[in-house]
C-alpha cells in the first residue's frame, strides 16, 4: 500500500526556483564575461596594403605639380579695325615670319573713307596752290605800286629841288616851289606805307600759307591713317616663329571688330614649364630652386623664375625656366602646350627620420597608423608625429623608431580597431 507525501510537491518547487536562479546567474555572468572581452582582430590580406619601414638619413624635400610648357616670346596679332575675314592663308602650326600674311579682310566702309580721304587731300592741296599763286599776284601787284610811288617821289623831289633853286635867283614863284617841296614830302610818305604794307603783307602770306599747309597735312595724315588701315586688312604675322592656336579660332565670314585677337605667334624654340601647385605646398617654393621637368620623352632640369601671386582652383603657377642640356629631349619632342610633370627641389635634411607618405599624412601632423609586430602576422595602432613632407616622404617625429615597418594604406574602414590580423 502506497503513503503519500504531504511535502512532495513543496520540495520539488524549491528545486526548480534553485534550479532556476542558477540558471539566470549562469546567463548574467556569462553576458558580462563576453561583454568585457575584445572584439577579434579583423584579418587583413597582407599584398594588397601598401607598407614601409621607418629609415633614418638624408631626405630631400620636393614637390610635385602636373603642367604644360609654353612661349616665352609671344605676340597676339589683333584686327586693327572692323573688318570680315575673306580668305585664311596660314593654319596653325606652320612657321611664319614677321611679314607674312596670315589672312586677308575686307571692309567697304574703310576702303570708301580711304577713297574720300584721298579726295579731300587732292582738293586741300589745290586749294593751297591756288591761294599761293593769288598771294604771289597780290604781291607783284604791291610791288608795282611800290615802284610807281618811288619813281614818282624821285621825280617829284628832283622838280622841287629845280623849283626851288630857280625861286632863289628869282626866276621861278617861291609859292609854286614850296608846292613841288610839299608834293616830294608828300609821295615819300606814302612810298614809306607802301614799303611796309608790303612787308605786312609778307607776313600774312606767310601765316595764310601756313594754315593751308597745316590743313594740307591734317588731311593728308587722315590719308595715310586710312590707307596704313587698308592695308592692314592683309593680316602679318609681326613676329618670327610658329603661328599657335587661338581658343576661339576665326572662321571665313566672320566679322570681326577692332581689337578681336585673329592670331598668336610664338618661339617655339624659346619654352618655359608653367607647373599648378597646390596651394597647400607652394608657401615654401621660393625663386631660384632646382627643379626637373618630366617630358616623358626626357627629364630637363630648371629653376624656379616666377610664382604666380594669385590662387585658381586650388593651385598656384609657378614658372621654370628650363636648362637645355646636352641631355635635353631634341627640338623636335618640344613643343608649346606639350603636357609635363615638375618636380621642384626645396631643401635636403641631412639626418633625419622618415618613411614613405601615408595616404592621410599631411605635414606638422599628428595621425593614428599600424605598426607591424616583429612577427608580421599582427599590426598595432599607434600614434605617430608627422614633421616637414616631401613628395614621397614625410619626417617622423615620434611614435615610431628606425626598423619599424607601417601600413601607409588608406585604413579607415579600421578605424575603430586597435589591432589588425595580417595573412
Amino acid at each position: 500500500m502506497d503513503i503519500q507525501r504531504k511535502d512532495a510537491g513543496k520540495k520539488r518547487l524549491i528545486r526548480r526556483i534553485v534550479i532556476g536562479v542558477v540558471v539566470v546567474a549562469a546567463v548574467a555572468g556569462t553576458s558580462v564575461v563576453v561583454g568585457r572581452l575584445k572584439p577579434a582582430a579583423p584579418s587583413v590580406d597582407l599584398s594588397v596594403v601598401w607598407r614601409d619601414t621607418v629609415k633614418r638619413g638624408p631626405m630631400t624635400r620636393e614637390v610635385r605639380g602636373l603642367g604644360t610648357l609654353v612661349p616665352i616670346d609671344t605676340m597676339l596679332i589683333p584686327a586693327t579695325t572692323e573688318g570680315r575675314v575673306q580668305r585664311i592663308l596660314i593654319y596653325p602650326g606652320t612657321p611664319v615670319r614677321a611679314d607674312s600674311v596670315v589672312m586677308v579682310l575686307t571692309s567697304q566702309e574703310l576702303e570708301t573713307d580711304l577713297l574720300n580721304a584721298e579726295y579731300a587731300v587732292k582738293s586741300a592741296e589745290a586749294d593751297y596752290a591756288n591761294l599761293k599763286v593769288t598771294l604771289e599776284k597780290l604781291n607783284l601787284d604791291m610791288q608795282s605800286t611800290v615802284a610807281q610811288v618811288d619813281a614818282d617821289f624821285n621825280t617829284a623831289k628832283l622838280q622841287g629841288d629845280r623849283d626851288a633853286a630857280l625861286a632863289k635867283e628869282g626866276l621861278f614863284s617861291e609859292v609854286d616851289a614850296k608846292i613841288s617841296a610839299v608834293r616830294a614830302v608828300q609821295l615819300g610818305s606814302r612810298l614809306q606805307l607802301e614799303q611796309k604794307r608790303i612787308s605786312i603783307n609778307t607776313s600774312a602770306e606767310d601765316a595764310q600759307l601756313a594754315a593751308a599747309k597745316v590743313k594740307v597735312d591734317q588731311l593728308r595724315g587722315q590719308f595715310n591713317l586710312k590707307k596704313s588701315q587698308v592695308d592692314q586688312l592683309n593680316v602679318r604675322a609681326g613676329f618670327d616663329g610658329v603661328l599657335q592656336q587661338l581658343p576661339t579660332p576665326v572662321e571665313v565670314g566672320q566679322k570681326v571688330a577692332a581689337g578681336t585677337p585673329l592670331g598668336k605667334v610664338a618661339q617655339a624654340s624659346k619654352l618655359k614649364a608653367e607647373l599648378k601647385i597646390a596651394e597647400t605646398q607652394v608657401k615654401d617654393v621660393v625663386i631660384g630652386q632646382h627643379a626637373v621637368i618630366d617630358t616623358r620623352n626626357g627629364l630637363i632640369e630648371g629653376r624656379v623664375s616666377r610664382i604666380d601671386p594669385s590662387i585658381l582652383n586650388g593651385t598656384v603657377t609657378v614658372d621654370v625656366a628650363l636648362i637645355m642640356g646636352k641631355d635635353a629631349p631634341p627640338p623636335g619632342v618640344l613643343r608649346p602646350d606639350l603636357s609635363v610633370d615638375g618636380t621642384i627641389e626645396l631643401e635636403r635634411l641631412n639626418d633625419v627620420v622618415f618613411v614613405g607618405r601615408p595616404v592621410f599624412g599631411q605635414q606638422d601632423s599628428t595621425v593614428q597608423l599600424f605598426k607591424m609586430e616583429a612577427d608580421g602576422k599582427y599590426a598595432n595602432k599607434v600614434k605617430v608625429a608627422l614633421g616637414k613632407s616631401s613628395v614621397n616622404t614625410i619626417e617622423i617625429k615620434d611614435g615610431l623608431k628606425v626598423g619599424d615597418q607601417v601600413i601607409l594604406s588608406d585604413m579607415s574602414a579600421y578605424d575603430s580597431y586597435d589591432r589588425i590580423k595580417l595573412n
